[in-house]
């Protein structure tokens, strides 16, 4: 069982849960030790002074901060601890932010939260579940082995996570960072629709469900593959050449092959005719399509335009339907599912948010996992226990 590294109170108004905080996450990354080349002798590090390369005691060592060179100012070690925040009490919540509201670069490292005791349990899971129905974080700041961190404590999975954040001035700039962006007016940038076309109908074909599961540290497994190969005494193979990069002046090829790969599932380059013919085929539809659409959405706003300013479309005096057939739903597997108007739903109301995610999981709704309890019966109310899109937060 993990020990915590932390423990404390989280409090929000007048309303307080003793909890600890435990490590989310753990390293694997492979540890060598540093040994002289041809003998087993250990590789130790010393502090020495550059200019005499005299080793010195760690108690002799002070901090210094250099204003110009060889001009330091210095800092004993126990004026730092004066003015150290020191270790946090309390996590106190000062406000409570919309998730949707904040950019994925501003979360560091990831804790578990979990109540001190049995005891507790009401409190924690009445912030927990609060937390989750809002989706929204409590922020707050919180000093922990001498620093200070600004803090997200929201609801994942059923408990609750803290969250350390990167301050504002912590995050660069990629505009002034990085040189070779391109700017959105630039003709090396230009791209064309039917380009668009075929990269969006690559996205699609290659649309996968989130799963963590399906994805492992590869260079681990290639360094103790490494250690029992030499162990053994077999020779080592080189490592793959790296992709080259894509030719620009060939990139509708590219695109045209990358469809044809991701249809058949193979990895092989496939004949450059076919794949192109095929590439301008799901370009057209996919331009087809978005004409359409972009046609619809000039009625509708015509059809609102003219209801705004009091035009009523003439009465024809035909009776309208006062009944409407529902019509059977068709899934990605082109198989009929039943609609609400063929069946009556089932009440998901008094449901669980298990029991909800049980359901969502035998009907394979994607991106259940990031769903919320209310969200999860909104999407098997909507589609009829069927599929249901939604974007990770």
């Amino acid at each position: 069982m993990a020990r915590p590294i932390w423990s404390g109170i989280l409090s929000f108004g007048l309303v307080s849960v003793p909890v600890s905080l435990y490590a989310a996450t753990e390293n694997h990354t492979v540890a060598f030790r540093q040994i002289q080349r041809g003998t087993s002798d250990r590789i130790r590090n010393k502090r020495v002074n550059e200019r005499t390369g005299e080793e010195v005691a760690f108690g002799d060592i002070v901090k210094g901060f250099e204003l110009a060179e060889g001009e330091y100012v210095v800092v004993e070690p126990d004026e730092l601890d004066r003015i150290s925040p020191g270790r946090s009490k309390t996590i106190e919540i000062t406000g409570f932010v919309d998730l949707d509201q904040v950019e994925p670069i501003y979360f560091d490292t990831t804790y578990y939260l979990g109540p001190k005791g049995k005891e507790y349990a009401k409190v924690y899971t009445l912030l927990q579940r609060a937390l989750e129905q809002a989706n929204r974080a409590g922020i707050a700041m919180f000093s922990m082995r001498g620093k200070e961190y600004l803090t997200a404590v929201r609801s994942e999975n059923g408990i609750l996570t803290a969250h350390t954040m990167h301050f504002a001035d912590e995050v660069r700039d990629p505009r002034s960072e990085i040189h070779t962006l391109p700017a959105a007016d630039s003709d090396t940038a230009a791209v064309s629709d039917r380009e668009l076309a075929m990269a969006e109908q690559l996205i699609d074909m290659l649309a996968v469900d989130w799963n963590p599961d399906d994805y492992h540290d590869t260079f681990e497994e290639k360094v103790h593959e490494l250690i029992a190969a030499k162990q053994a005494g077999q020779e080592v193979t080189a490592p793959e050449a790296a992709p080259s990069p894509s030719n620009v002046l060939d990139l509708m090829d590219i695109l045209g092959r990358s469809l044809e790969n991701a249809k058949t599932g193979s990895g092989s380059a496939a004949k450059p005719d076919e794949a192109a013919a095929a590439a301008e085929a799901g370009a057209k539809s996919a331009a087809a399509k978005a004409k359409s659409r972009t046609a619809r959405a000039g009625s509708k706003a015509a059809a609102a335009g003219r209801a705004s300013a009091g035009h009523r479309p003439k009465d024809t005096g035909a009776k309208k339907s006062t009944s409407t057939r529902a019509r059977p739903a068709t899934s990605a597997t082109g198989k009929k599912t039943s609609t609400a108007g063929s069946r009556r739903k089932e009440d998901l109301s008094e449901l669980t948010k298990a029991e909800l995610y049980k359901k969502a999981t035998a009907a394979d709704l994607p991106h259940r996992s990031t769903m919320t309890r209310d969200q999860l019966q909104h999407a098997l109310e909507t589609t009829g226990h069927g599929r249901h899109l939604r974007s990770a937060s």
